[in-house]
């Protein structure tokens, strides 16, 4: 039962792809798929720690904090799940440091970041992120470094982390440990 299914996620999957077609769209996707990279939004939350007010100082160190619970979570699961990437040529570093497909930790993050800017704010954050998420977990299927079904099984994933992230977890904790991060 499980053969045909996947069967029909790497056929959907590899009429996605456009990873060794030029032009625009091919563009887009390496532009969207790349913009979900944990270093991109690293660099993005410091530079937003470094010149932002102190309200933005927490909120980038809230991000920061869930970003790295995230892809322990994302990443325990690709190695205990260990399916491995679609065939092909682009996304060299992450077909060698990371082989495993399932579950996508770009559409887990986007995931757990939109519901995070959604409980934390501000609205606008929340609705951009709402917009761009899906376009980073397609991207990544439409370069070739994940099925489909890799970016749903990352995407439940990353709104269950955010989800249990605000209900459960208080992410004041790093400014509460080491305060001065969060401009105190």
């Amino acid at each position: 039962m499980l053969n045909p299914l996947l069967e029909t996620d790497a056929r959907l999957s590899a009429q996605m792809r456009v990873a060794e077609k030029p032009g625009p769209l091919r563009y887009l996707s390496i532009f969207f798929a790349h913009s979900g990279d944990s270093w991109f939004w690293g660099m993005g939350l410091g530079v937003v720690w470094l010149v932002g007010d102190a309200a933005w100082k927490v909120l980038a160190v809230k991000l920061v904090v869930a970003i790295g619970i995230t892809a322990v979570i994302a990443q325990t699961l690709k190695w205990l799940i260990r399916r491995r990437r679609p065939e092909g040529e682009w996304g060299a570093i992450y077909r060698m440091t990371d082989p495993h497909s399932f579950p996508s930790g770009h559409a887990a993050r986007m995931a757990m970041l939109v519901v995070l800017a959604l409980a934390l704010g501000p609205v606008w954050f929340g609705v951009l992120l709402i917009l761009w998420a899906p376009l980073v977990a397609l991207a990544r299927v439409a370069m070739g470094v994940h099925y489909l079904s890799d970016i749903v099984g990352g995407a439940v994933l990353g709104v269950v982390i955010g989800l249990l992230l605000v209900l459960l977890v208080p992410l004041d904790y790093a400014c509460v440990v080491l305060p001065w991060l969060c401009g105190a």
